[in-house]
């Protein structure tokens, strides 16, 4: 039987399905899907997300704390708040999940 390059343990394109899975398990969490479409709108701090979804602060901090991980947001101090937005790679990511 023939052998498929993607799901042999040792291709790139294997990586690429490990790094793929990775991702799609930090996006399908719903409220982190709610934070992505806020950030979509633009740059917002933790009080003004907290406004618009029934969440802690502390627990959206650390929904951004993990998507900052993966690259999907980014931070920016300004005076006292911390204001984040989506990066480079996130708004493609929302692009592609928000026409799904």
């Amino acid at each position: 039987m023939d052998s498929y390059s993607c799901c042999s343990s040792k291709t790139k394109k294997s990586n690429e399905i490990v790094s793929l899975v990775s991702l799609l398990k930090i996006v399908s969490e719903e409220s982190r899907l709610k934070i992505l479409c806020i950030l979509q709108q633009g740059s917002h701090c933790v009080c003004e997300i907290a406004d618009h979804i029934d969440l802690s602060q502390s627990l959206i901090s650390h929904h951004l704390k993990d998507l900052k991980e993966a690259e999907i947001v980014q931070d920016e101090k300004k005076g006292l708040r911390v204001y984040y937005s989506l990066t480079k790679t996130g708004e493609h990511i929302i692009n592609l999940l928000f026409k799904i």
